[in-house]
């Protein structure tokens, strides 16, 4: 495949005039035999890997008998990865050859978070279905590109909050959208502070195991640093955004889901927060962020640290006020979702919420049957916006009015701005 530059000018701009030539959704009934490009609804679905490192190599574990290929920039990591892969597994250094390979259904995005975009929207238009990890995006003028993408090429594309697929999540949205405490006009999270590190005296070459630059893609460069790399991306506003925008994608897409918001934006933000006082990594160590909606009546809260609630040992959570009582969701991500509520049986005729079947589940089941998985791309972009949109308030440090239908800032050029950005060598969007 002869890839070229994507940048969103262009990618926008031929987006109408390709739309009757892009591949579209396809159901296929169970039993039928694969058509060009796409799995049976009885095969199996071969899926290449896009970073293996940390929760990379858990969904490589889960995921072990669909992945035949894998690529990462640290051949230490591609090492590791490899005792838990099938031994025939393929590897790679550069992610494209596995986009390129005619073989392969889908890819699985396990990336740090500044190369999601840009991995993302390339996959789309390759063919390909995508689950690509929490948050969607760094930027919100990628995270459209991303939605744009997967509608444009009608691929389906699940996002790696998976908090919506635990078992009891149905039940908790089934409780809060019966309205079993009545109207939610107040959402109050609570998390732990980011770290403080990274000491700028080891900057210095990246090991030769490490491809440095193409670790760093589209992101800006900066120099190699051991702290940097891996996990600790995360407490670096440019890469990972803290812990708004990393456990907050876990935290915030449960409530959109069980406030029925997916298509909702808040009219104003507010951010503060306290900086590091020493380290390279520039994340606020508290954060105090509030986002008010009007429709609906509607505030949520971010707190750094904040105050647990006594009905749970949830490290995070939320707590949701509504007029006729409140409610408690301890966790949200991979260490699960506690409450008072296991119990809970829907009324006969009130509001039905989609069990999801788990979330590599769900979304292997509709790569087979086209429908949208139940964290799609649209409302895991949604969610994104919220953390970006909190971060630019904080780091510029006044309150912002924001526009959700256009995705701008009302009346603040500097602010909108910060909505993108302009990429590195090859990699735009």
């Amino acid at each position: 495949m002869n890839r070229k530059r994507i940048t969103r000018r262009g990618f926008l701009g031929t987006a109408a005039a390709s739309a009757a030539a892009a591949v579209g959704p396809m159901v296929l009934p169970r039993g039928v035999l694969a058509a060009p490009g796409r799995p049976g609804a009885n095969d199996r679905i071969i899926i290449g890997q896009f970073g293996v490192g940390g929760m990379g190599r858990h969904h490589l574990g889960r995921l072990r008998d669909h992945v035949v290929a894998i690529c990462d920039a640290d051949e230490e990591q591609l090492a590791t990865a490899m005792q838990r892969a099938r031994p025939e597994t393929q590897t790679y250094r550069d992610y494209r050859r596995i986009l390129d390979r005619n073989d392969i259904d889908a890819v699985l995005i396990t990336t740090p978070d500044h190369w999601h975009g840009v991995m993302t929207v390339q996959a789309c238009e390759a063919g390909k279905d995508v689950y690509v990890e929490k948050p969607s995006s760094v930027t919100v003028e990628e995270g459209r590109a991303m939605v744009e993408a997967a509608r444009r090429y009608g691929r389906v594309v699940q996002v790696g909050a998976q908090g919506r697929s635990m078992p009891n999540a149905w039940k908790i949205c089934a409780y809060l959208r019966n309205g079993e405490i009545g109207k939610v006009s107040r959402v109050e999270c609570w998390h732990y502070e980011n770290p403080v590190g990274c000491d700028p005296a080891n900057n210095g070459p990246a090991p030769d195991h490490l491809d440095w630059d193409m670790w760093l893609g589209p992101a800006r460069w900066v120099p190699y640093n051991p702290d940097r790399v891996h996990f600790n991306f995360r407490w670096f506003l440019d890469f990972g955004g803290g812990q708004v925008r990393d456990r907050g994608a876990h935290v915030l897409s449960l409530t959109s889901w069980f406030l029925d918001i997916d298509d909702k934006g808040p009219v104003r933000v507010t951010a503060t927060g306290e900086p590091p006082r020493e380290g390279l990594w520039d994340c606020p160590t508290t954060m105090e962020v509030t986002w008010e909606f009007e429709d609906p009546e509607l505030t949520i809260v971010w707190s750094q640290p904040g105050t647990k609630p006594d009905d749970t040992e949830a490290p995070f959570g939320a707590v949701y006020y509504g007029d006729k009582g409140q409610l408690t969701v301890g966790g949200g991500d991979g260490s699960g979702i506690g409450t008072a509520v296991d119990d809970y049986e829907p009324p006969a005729g009130g509001a039905e919420v989609y069990r999801s079947p788990g979330h590599h589940e769900d979304w292997l089941e509709c790569i087979k049957t086209r429908e949208k998985p139940i964290m799609d791309i649209a409302p895991s972009h949604t969610v994104a916006k919220l953390c970006i949109i909190a971060n630019i308030a904080y780091r510029l440090g006044r309150p912002l009015e924001w526009d959700h239908a256009n995705e701008r800032f009302i009346g603040d050029e500097q602010a909108n701005r910060m909505l993108g950005n302009s990429g590195r060598g090859p990699w735009h969007i």
